[in-house]
């Protein structure tokens, strides 16, 4: 399946032993972006490599372009740990991840843009993934998890018709129980370690990267958008 991604992007196999089948036989149907939080893309690389380690992602693309790839699309990751979207539990048997490099105090550079741009893109037709399948991180795991951080740009990438965004919405009232049921109708979940405070922050380091202070109209109007446009998919068999 990976072969018509190189055909488009050159990719450097690099293999991981951290990995495993997908439970259940299910197919991918998320992708899951992160920062390295590393000195280095090479010491990232070792890092996701180290069987003593036992993370792993399929994908590492660093701030020059150069994409590496550890895990086979077919096979099972170990990128997502605990966490959950819409229904989906077991995160890693349903997900592709990708690593950028970078510490999540600075900019995503214009060539590892363009090279994660080609990447999705090879990605999301092979397995029909859904822009709003595209997901942070910090998305699945708000409570202990801000990567790929507020400096990454998810409005370029949903120009791209690689994410989504809210569309233009008046302004209405504050309320914390309308936000929270539209993010859940979105995908984050008020799971047991999660609060509202976290779901918040997670929505903000995605949408509203510069916002401060407690929860506010734009806020609501964003979520309420997303929720009616993009509900997640709850239909399909959880994993």
């Amino acid at each position: 399946m990976t072969g018509c991604a190189e055909a488009h992007l050159p990719v450097t196999p690099h293999p991981s032993p951290n990995f495993g089948p997908r439970r259940k036989g299910v197919r991918p149907d998320i992708i899951v972006l992160h920062y390295t939080a590393m000195a280095t893309p090479e010491a990232a690389l070792e890092r996701l490599c180290d069987a003593c380690a036992e993370v792993s992602a399929h994908y590492l693309i660093c701030e020059r372009g150069r994409v590496w790839r550890m895990v086979e699309e077919e096979m099972r990751a170990w990128h997502a740990g605990a966490g959950q979207w819409g229904d989906v539990r077991d995160v890693n048997s349903r997900s592709i991840g990708i690593e950028l490099a970078n510490t999540g105090t600075h900019p995503f550079s214009a060539p590892q843009m363009a090279a994660l741009e080609r990447l999705m893109a090879g990605i999301m037709q092979r397995w029909r993934i859904a822009p709003a399948r595209v997901i942070a991180h910090s998305d699945m795991a708000p409570a202990r998890k801000s990567d790929p951080g507020p400096r990454f740009d998810w409005r370029g990438l949903a120009r791209a018709g690689l994410s989504v965004w809210p569309e233009g919405a008046a302004p209405g009232r504050v309320s914390e129980a309308d936000f929270l049921r539209d993010a859940e109708q979105f995908g984050y979940s008020l799971r047991e370690g999660v609060k509202a405070d976290d779901i918040q922050r997670a929505f903000r380091l995605r949408f509203r990267p510069h916002a401060t202070g407690p929860l506010g109209p734009e806020d609501c109007a964003m979520i309420a958008d997303l929720a009616r446009r993009f509900p997640v998919d709850r239909d399909r068999a959880t994993a």
